[in-house]
């Protein structure tokens, strides 16, 4: 699930809460299940930002060179983060 997911839900959530005016006899509260559905697609886009924002992307970069002192061939790493 992702954010896309989370916004599905609080869309779907919206629309059984506020536009959809169906009276089921006292089975099923439409209302109710709406605001359940929001607040299931807020925690979603909240769990899906938050992880994108604690995954750590880094790129690891490798070469290598000669010395012109020595004649040694050294290898030099970087790591990035983005």
């Amino acid at each position: 699930m992702g954010y896309g997911s989370g916004i599905a839900l609080i869309v779907i959530g919206a629309i059984l809460a506020f536009a959809i005016n169906v009276d089921l006899e006292g089975f099923v509260d439409l209302k109710t299940i709406g605001y359940i559905l929001m607040g299931a697609g807020a925690v979603v886009f909240v769990i899906s930002l938050v992880s994108a924002l604690r995954r750590k992307q880094s790129t690891s970069l490798t070469r290598k060179v000669i010395d012109p002192n020595t004649g040694q061939e050294v290898i030099e790493r970087t790591n990035r983060s983005n």
